[in-house]
């Protein structure tokens, strides 16, 4: 039994009639996002990063070469307001890992681009993120990985 059983329970005591599968479901998932996003938040500390900044850093790497994007193009897969990604830049460029370079042709247009530092922060990053995670569900089977990724993905496609 746990925690989640444990208030389901005292539920069921107190106010029979409630169902409160829901319940039990959202609960476990905010208590494992949440034991998940403090291991990576301790990743993200020992590189000198805070989510934000790794989440720009990864977005500018995905894009492939040359790791370049608008701030535009940036929030609108981080889903951010300006005032937010302007901040995180400008800690990431004092930092040395972005640069921004406004356009010859329209200043008013810059890009951000992954400096050298930054790209190479990010490769080694990435792999040991992609490890914390697969030891984050080390315990699953791969077939239960599988059908708990499809299910989540059903989900979340409510809200999306």
């Amino acid at each position: 039994m746990d925690v989640v059983d444990r208030v389901t329970e005292q539920w069921a005591q107190e106010k029979p009639e409630l169902k409160t599968e829901p319940m039990a479901i959202m609960g476990r998932i905010l208590r494992i996002a949440k034991h998940m996003e403090n291991e990576v938040a301790k990743l993200h500390k020992r590189y000198g990063l805070k989510f934000g900044e790794f989440d720009v850093l990864a977005t500018l790497r995905r894009s492939g070469e040359p790791f370049s994007l608008t701030p535009s193009a940036l929030m609108g897969s981080m889903l951010l307001t300006s005032g937010a990604m302007t901040n995180r830049l400008d800690k990431l460029e004092s930092k040395g890992l972005i640069a921004r370079t406004h356009s010859k042709e329209d200043r008013r247009s810059v890009s951000v681009k992954l400096t050298q530092e930054g790209t190479k922060l990010i490769d080694e990053m990435m792999q040991v993120h992609v490890d914390l995670q697969h030891s984050l569900i080390k315990g699953m089977s791969p077939k239960q990985k599988t059908e708990l990724n499809q299910y989540l993905k059903v989900c979340l496609a409510e809200f999306e």
